[in-house]
């Protein structure tokens, strides 16, 4: 495989497997997976940040340990629609996990996905600010994940969303 369109996300996918959504962050991976309908987007965790190679074992055992079976990466699009060095490295990341497993890899863009995230676990939540820190990666994860989902549901792709 390789990185693919979000709209040809689903064909590139066995039946009924799910996909695992990624925020990627300078010192954590935020995960989160969907259920089989590609229906709903949860939170399962965090990778601490080591070295590619470990955080790409603990990637590869989330997923086979949810059955998944592509991967949705948050790209930080700046606010002006432009992609700077945060997006290079977003699709560097992709590329490089490609060298380990050949799966079907799509981008969504996660602008103010941390900062939809923050607000959940402020607002709804009530989480202080030492248990948001833990938490804020895997929700912005699970933000990305669902808006990918959403948009896989209800089609619409002729809209502004990155390329592969």
């Amino acid at each position: 495989m390789a990185v693919v369109d979000l709209s040809e996300l689903h064909a590139a996918l066995p039946p009924r497997a799910p996909v695992v959504g990624l925020d990627l962050g300078t010192r954590t991976i935020g995960v989160a997976v969907s259920d089989i309908s590609m229906m709903i987007a949860s939170p399962i965790g965090l990778i601490e940040r080591r070295k590619f190679t470990s955080d790409v074992e603990r990637l590869f055992e989330l997923m086979a340990s949810r059955g998944a079976a592509g991967l949705v990466i948050g790209l930080p699009v700046n606010m002006d629609g432009t992609e700077g060095p945060r997006c290079q490295s977003a699709r560097a990341f992709a590329r490089h996990l490609l060298r380990f497993r050949d799966l079907p890899i799509a981008f969504w863009d996660e602008r103010l996905s941390t900062v939809a995230a923050n607000r959940v676990l402020i607002d709804e939540a009530d989480r202080s600010r030492a248990r948001r820190a833990e938490l804020v990666d895997a929700m912005a994860a699970t933000w990305i994940l669902q808006g990918a989902l959403d948009r896989l549901r209800t089609g619409g792709f002729e809209g502004n969303r990155p390329s592969a």
